[in-house]
């Protein structure tokens, strides 16, 4: 028994034997708090400057677009330079904004209209930001052990999600909101230490892709024509738009439906955070992930979010937003690294960057629509209509994803020049 439990543990935190990913998955541990504090303390930043409900939907929409309109142009960003160098660039300014923002609360000079320019600033770090994270993971852990490191860091993620916002909210209470965004701005040279700390010869360059036109169309037309590809980022799109909503549909779940109030809303929130954290150590333990499992997952995060959304008490409720918790950090897996394996190394920027459209920049989409459900139908609808979405795209992917097979015709040799990168990485 010992034995399995030790074997267990190799294989769930194999990728941390590495000691590049072992210093950025260090460094996130901390930025990540700190990312979750900033979030929470610019919403009720927002809030006692407006009290107003709509200007916090409509910030949380400016942070947002940036990567639903210019996505795509983040990742030929991530294709043409050396990941390692663009981290630098995005985590300092991203640190530099949020010092910023924490200036201006504590000199008391901060305005609406400020937050946001800062609010769509750092959506426009994201949107280089982004797929340069999700892509610079493979060039750190090599292609063995892809799928251990994007479930320990989705694992990260969720962890972060719930002690950022715990962290956040006690220093609200008792010191303010400014101190949120100075240790968030703090928190990013975790990052930046663990960046200058890796050793470049254990690192797994990509060719760098030398500057041509159309390479935005170039990632359109081989994602339309390499099935999996495309069909992933159909299950996402339609997930990540009406399923992932969860800032939006949970506090109203708690509030309208449970009359738990915001005592409920966190206690919904750690649920499923502690439910992504198992499900996270479970997907990090897995060492294949196949179309199949992926619409497997599909289907079982939908039958979760139906199950949570007819939990006749709260205990129930709470019970069931584990299990979705589970569900949805192994779909979320899943499908990044579905994207990452079976994209060609030119192509991962513009794939990953037409992920994080489908999953993050639909926010501005999705939440109103969810919203305008849960207040108008009730929030079990709209959390229903969130199920139904995902058993949408794992019908989906029992149709179309089996079929997938991976393109590696869908650009001509040579279309795209490249350069080698092992010179240009620090």
């Amino acid at each position: 028994m010992r034995e399995k439990i030790k074997k267990y543990g190799r294989e769930t935190f194999a990728s941390l034997t590495i000691r590049n990913f072992r210093l950025y998955f260090s460094g996130q541990a901390i930025s990540l708090c700190g990312t979750w504090m900033q979030t929470i303390g610019q919403a009720w930043l927002v809030l006692k400057l407006t009290d107003s409900g709509v200007q916090l939907g409509l910030v949380t929409a400016a942070q947002f677009l940036p990567i639903l309109i210019l996505g795509p142009w983040g990742g030929v960003i991530a294709d043409r330079f050396p990941k390692r160098k663009l981290l630098y660039f995005t985590q300092t300014s991203a640190g530099v904004l949020a010092l910023l923002l924490g200036t201006l609360v504590v000199t008391g000079v901060v305005q609406l209209w400020m937050v946001y320019v800062i609010a769509v600033i750092f959506g426009l770090i994201n949107v280089i930001d982004n797929p340069t994270r999700q892509t610079f993971i493979m060039e750190m852990v090599g292609q063995d052990h892809l799928t251990n490191a994007i479930s320990l860091n989705s694992t990260q993620v969720n962890l972060a999600r719930v002690i950022g916002p715990a962290i956040g909210g006690a220093l609200i209470a008792t010191v303010g909101l400014a101190p949120l965004f100075f240790i968030n701005a703090i928190s990013y040279l975790a990052v930046l230490f663990a960046l200058f700390k890796m050793s470049a010869k254990e690192l797994h360059p990509i060719a760098i892709v030398a500057k041509a036109r159309g390479q935005v169309m170039a990632g359109f037309r081989y994602v339309m024509a390499t099935p999996i590809l495309r069909d992933t980022l159909v299950m996402m799109a339609i997930i990540g738009t009406l399923t992932y909503e969860f800032t939006v549909i949970l506090p109203l779940f708690a509030q309208f439906t449970f009359n738990s109030g915001a005592s409920g809303y966190a206690a919904l929130t750690v649920a499923m955070g502690f439910g992504s954290m198992l499900g996270g150590l479970y997907s990090a333990s897995r060492k294949k992930t196949t179309p199949k499992m992926l619409t497997v997952a599909a289907f079982f995060f939908g039958v979760a979010m139906l199950i949570a959304a007819g939990a006749p008490t709260f205990l129930l409720a709470t019970i069931a937003m584990m299990l979705v918790g589970f569900c949805s950090i192994i779909f979320l897996s899943m499908g990044n690294v579905t994207l990452q394996m079976e994209s060609e190394p030119r192509m991962r920027g513009r794939v990953m960057a037409l992920w994080a459209v489908a999953f993050i920049g639909s926010t501005p989409i999705g939440g109103p629509i969810i919203g305008f459900i849960g207040q108008y139908a009730g929030p079990r609808w709209g959390l229903a209509t969130g199920g139904v979405a995902a058993l949408v795209g794992a019908a989906i992917g029992a149709w179309r994803l089996k079929k997938g097979k991976r393109t590696t015709d869908a650009l001509e040799p040579g279309a795209e020049a490249t350069i080698d990168s092992s010179s240009k990485v620090l």
